[in-house]
Formats: C-alpha cells, sequence, structure tokens
C-alpha cells in the first residue's frame, strides 16, 4: 500500500515545534503558516551589516497578489548606502551627505552604469499561476528554486480571473488583450475554466490513485508516477518558488513587468515587488521612476524630429524621418496630437 500523508513537525531554529496539517486542511494550513511567520519574524540576530527598517517590517509577511499568489521577501542584502560604497569603493558610510548620495545614485540610474547596483541582491517567495512563471523564467539572470510536482502533489488551486480581466483578443496587438468580454460570455468563460480545472484535478487525483489528503483511491491499484501525472494540469495550475536577484536585475525585469503593456497577471505580481523594492531602497527608486519607468528613449532620427520641432519647423509624421509607429509614440510621450 502506498503511503499516506500525515501530519509533520518540524523543528525551527529557535526550537519552536510546528504541526503542518494534511494538504486539504486549508485552516490548519493557514494556521500553520501564520505561526511560522511569527516566529520568524520574533527570532531576530545582532548584525554589523546594514539593513532597512522599512523592508524588515514586510520581512517574511505574504501579500496576496491574484485570487490564490503571493509575494514575500525572505532575505535580502545591501540598501542605497551599498550602492554608492561600491560606487565610491570606499568603506562605511563615509562623510557624504545624504544629498551627495542621492545625486551620484541617480547620475548611476541616468548614465546606467550598473555594476554598483548589483551589489544589493533580495531573495521572494512566490507563488503565481504556472503560465505566468513561464513568462517569468525569460529572465535568465536570477537564481530559482521552484517547487517540485515529481516529489509533491499539487494543490487544489487555479486562476480563475475576474470578470473584469477576461477580454477578447486585441485587433492591433498580437500578443495583447482587446475589449472586455460583455456579461453573458464572460460568464460562459468562467464556467468553462471552472469546470476544466476541476475536471483537471479530478483526473490528476485519478491518475495518481491518491486525493489530496492522501487517501488512497483504490487499493487494487499502483497509481501513475507524480512526475507523469501532472501532465493533465492545465498551466492555471499554481506554483512555488525562491527567486534571488541582484537589484540592477530586479530593477530591469520590473521596468518590462510593470509596462502598461505587460500581461496583466505578472504585472500584478511586478507591483506588489515594486512596494518592497520601494521601502527597501527608496533613493534607487526614485532615480528608477524618473530615469526608468517614466521615461521615455528617443532615437536618432526622434532627436532630430524634437530639435526640428523646437527650432519652431512644422514636423509631420511625412517628413519627419520616422516610422509611422515610432511617430505615434513620439506624440504620445509629448503629449502632442497629429
Amino acid at each position: 500500500m502506498r503511503r499516506r500523508y500525515v501530519r509533520i513537525s518540524v523543528f525551527t531554529a529557535s526550537g519552536i515545534v510546528y504541526v503542518y496539517p494534511t494538504m486539504s486542511d486549508k485552516t490548519d494550513k493557514a494556521r500553520s503558516i501564520d505561526l511560522e511567520i511569527e516566529e520568524l519574524r520574533a527570532f531576530t540576530r545582532p548584525t554589523s551589516r546594514v539593513t532597512s527598517s522599512a523592508l524588515e517590517d514586510r520581512l517574511y509577511k505574504i501579500f496576496p497578489v491574484l485570487d490564490h499568489g503571493f509575494v514575500r521577501v525572505v532575505d535580502y542584502m545591501g540598501d542605497d548606502t551599498s550602492i554608492v560604497q561600491a560606487a565610491r569603493v570606499s568603506y562605511g558610510k563615509g562623510t557624504k551627505s545624504v544629498r551627495n548620495d542621492e545625486g551620484l545614485i541617480r547620475y548611476l540610474m541616468r548614465h546606467r552604469h550598473s555594476t554598483p547596483f548589483e551589489m544589493c541582491e533580495i531573495k521572494f517567495h512566490i507563488k503565481l499561476p504556472i503560465f505566468v512563471a513561464r513568462q517569468w523564467i525569460r529572465h535568465r539572470t536570477a537564481n530559482v528554486n521552484e517547487y517540485s510536482a515529481r516529489y509533491s502533489m499539487l494543490d487544489r488551486e487555479f486562476y480563475i480571473p475576474a470578470p473584469e480581466h477576461l477580454a477578447a483578443q486585441s485587433e492591433v496587438n498580437n500578443q495583447g488583450r482587446g475589449d472586455v468580454l460583455r456579461d453573458e460570455e464572460a460568464n460562459d468563460v468562467l464556467e468553462m475554466l471552472k469546470a476544466d480545472a476541476a475536471r483537471s484535478y479530478d483526473r490528476y487525483e485519478t491518475l495518481l490513485n491518491e486525493r489530496q489528503d492522501g487517501r488512497i483511491i483504490n487499493d487494487d491499484k499502483q497509481g501513475l508516477a507524480r512526475e507523469l501525472a501532472r501532465m493533465t494540469l492545465p498551466l492555471s495550475a499554481y506554483t512555488q518558488w525562491y527567486w534571488k536577484v541582484d537589484l540592477q536585475n530586479l530593477i530591469h525585469f520590473l521596468s518590462l513587468r510593470m509596462d502598461p503593456h505587460a500581461q496583466y497577471e505578472i504585472r500584478a505580481f511586478a507591483d506588489v515587488m515594486y512596494d518592497m523594492v520601494r521601502d527597501w531602497v527608496p533613493l534607487t527608486a526614485k532615480a528608477f521612476e524618473d530615469y526608468r519607468l517614466n521615461s521615455f528613449s528617443l532615437s536618432g532620427p526622434m532627436v532630430s524630429a524634437v530639435r526640428r520641432m523646437v527650432s519652431g519647423e512644422k514636423v509631420t509624421v511625412e517628413n519627419s524621418g520616422i516610422s509611422a509607429r515610432e511617430w505615434r509614440e513620439l506624440q504620445a510621450a509629448l503629449g502632442l496630437s497629429d
């Protein structure tokens, strides 16, 4: 007979014991997670390293994203002063003022001197839909350790979009959304998504010959290996991972995934993560907003067109020397109309 899931007692660093419940016991499971977070936050150590008091307040706490996802910070290294130290190749905080530190950070960001930002690192624990994870993993400049569906069963949790996020395919963008679906069609889509998710998980349990709570379905059957049974689950199923990244590559990730053109689901995670970054490195975050997030890059021909505009010349898309798409982007960035 196959081994069943049991409650597991885990000893933590400070000697407190937690009892982890079966997978189906959601209430007890939530309590165990809350207890773990409380204990981790209560167990402090003296350190001579720089710390961020605002980020320390967020450490280990779970911040919900989407319907079942979350983001939490589990570790970090450095702060704004670490970037300044690296740039000046000095020791300690030195004698420079905060104003000078801010000026240097803004200079580094403005001129894309990225190496000093790589001296700060942060580690997140993230729970996210598999289809979001497949987009996310394209950012290859981080360290990732993902939940193993070969070793453990996945939970019966699937991403079901809120009605306001159910939209038709965009008519002008092959990888974007258009108008929100009308009520009747949106309701039909939601019911199909929910039914497909439930049916796929039922099939997953049948293939494994095991319920989520560890009960064996049929003692006369062996059940399929977890590494094979997971193939029946949809991309809306949730996975989890630890994601460690330096600040420079995190900034690049955020600049792409907080963009209005990014898919809503990954943008929701990026927005929550950026709130944490602002607490962690506020001077860097402000420079990032000014020089990356809310800025606009001009090509050489665009700069030439703007100079002609400033000199009083009437510039149109026909005589601008740039493509129609670039012209629309320039007009939008400058707040102009044709």
